[in-house]
């Protein structure tokens, strides 16, 4: 939606204003309270959390180090029930590709602590099992010299924070790490809409994107006369904007003051009542609501848009 402000005629302007201000800033900012601000903290010095590495994870444990050196043996594809088909190594470990690598040609940009988080999956003994075809099978030679394994040219890693088989712990962490599925493609459900509703147990309805992840406001923002973010930077970095949606690819979601607008820094980002909206980077996988309540300042969106259990203002 494009609302002119250098209108040739008073009448012009004041009908443009008329017009913007029944599309936008009806919402006081005020939600819809809940029992519990589900994952809620109060990071020091800002309104969003702070990832340490952000794009690869933390915290891989010693333990694992089985995880880290064994070799893939027959892939398997397993049945996910929220990503469909998932490659899996012989073992039932999930495998998954990185965003920040290529594949055409092959290449691991994943080294150091990334490598002790995300281990590479050794090309040594990888045959293909049931299910996938062995030409999607590779190698690539990393900075150590060593071989590591690739499906469809993309590197393949298992993730240290999968302690059992089937685990997929590591699906969409930095949102660049995603499951792999037999063809080296992302393994995820398409049959979702660019935005559509899902019911949280915790929140009630709240706002999805394409892919599943949970959908944010910032209650710095400001949707009134204009869309404005005040989410920039390293802000930005941690809650990434989300992309235009045509009104046609909804489902359930208010279609009033749904619109897009460009930020400041050239990108284009998605409005649900005017207001901007975001995803939130420490979302692992579809159905997590980490960033609910992060700095009082992060709430879910209802499908009109509100801010679930945001304090009334």
């Amino acid at each position: 939606m494009k609302t002119s402000w250098r209108s040739a005629s008073l009448a012009a302007g004041a009908v443009a204003v008329l017009a913007l201000t029944t599309a936008c800033g009806q919402d006081n900012g005020g939600g819809t309270p809940v029992s519990q601000n589900v994952g809620a903290t109060a990071p020091a010095g800002g309104g969003y959390s702070g990832l340490g590495n952000p794009g690869y994870g933390t915290g891989a444990k010693e333990e694992n180090s089985a995880t880290r050196t064994a070799t893939a043996g027959e892939l398997t594809v397993a049945d996910n029930p929220e990503l469909g088909e998932v490659l899996t190594d012989s073992a039932g470990f999930t495998l998954y590709r990185f965003d920040k690598d290529t594949a055409e040609p092959p290449k691991s940009a994943c080294d150091g602590d990334c490598a002790k988080a995300w281990p590479p999956v050794p090309a040594d003994d990888a045959t293909a099992g049931a299910g996938i075809d062995d030409s999607q099978l590779g190698e690539v030679t990393r900075a150590d010299g060593s071989k590591q394994l690739t499906i469809g040219g993309w590197p393949a890693y298992r993730y240290a924070k999968d302690t059992k088989a089937g685990d997929v712990n590591g699906q969409g962490v930095g949102g660049t790490w995603y499951a792999l599925a037999p063809d080296g493609k992302k393994a995820k459900l398409s049959s979702l809409p660019g935005l559509s509703v899902r019911h949280d147990t915790n929140l009630g309805d709240i706002i999805v994107d394409k892919n599943g992840m949970t959908v944010y406001r910032f209650l710095k923002d400001e949707a009134w006369p204009k869309p404005v973010s005040a989410c920039t930077g390293a802000c930005l970095a941690k809650w990434p904007a989300v992309a235009p949606v045509e009104a046609n690819d909804t489902k359930g979601v208010k279609k009033k003051g749904l619109m897009s607008f460009t930020r400041p820094d050239g990108v284009k980002q998605q409005t649900v009542n005017c207001w901007p909206i975001y995803t939130f980077s420490g979302d692992k996988a579809p159905g997590d609501i980490n960033g609910q309540g992060v700095g009082g300042t992060w709430y879910a969106v209802t499908p009109e848009g509100k801010p679930v259990g945001a304090p009334k203002q």
